[in-house]
């Protein structure tokens, strides 16, 4: 069993064991995953400079927690959704990289749409 399949086996057992797959509908769960990333953000929040590389320093076990709990509803809504999420990332690489081609988003924040004007 791959580790992504082992981490959603205690995600789901974990929910399961206190009887929460009953508040995990589709819209929830993405509504919990969207609220924990804005935590994740707001430990960024009003940073400027050195201070926001200080964040995964200084605060390195909310940041933790905080994507711990972005995971956690992650795995859950590809689970409840059938969704193998190693074959959906390996997926969308692919596609990603058909949109950003090395030679043309090498060093370069652009948008696919934006690369071929220059």
């Amino acid at each position: 069993m791959s580790q992504l399949k082992s981490l959603t086996s205690l995600a789901v057992a974990f929910r399961d064991e206190r009887d929460w797959q009953q508040f995990h509908n589709a819209k929830d769960l993405a509504l919990s995953l969207t609220l924990e990333a804005g935590e994740v953000l707001e430990l960024y929040q009003w940073q400027t400079g050195d201070a926001i590389a200080a964040v995964a320093r200084d605060r390195r076990t909310d940041l933790s927690d905080e994507l711990a709990d972005v995971l956690y509803y992650t795995l859950l809504m590809a689970h409840d959704a059938g969704i193998d999420l190693e074959h959906a990332l390996v997926e969308k690489l692919k596609k990603s990289a058909a949109k950003y081609p090395v030679e043309k988003a090498r060093g370069t924040s652009k948008k696919y749409t934006e690369l071929d004007r220059t």
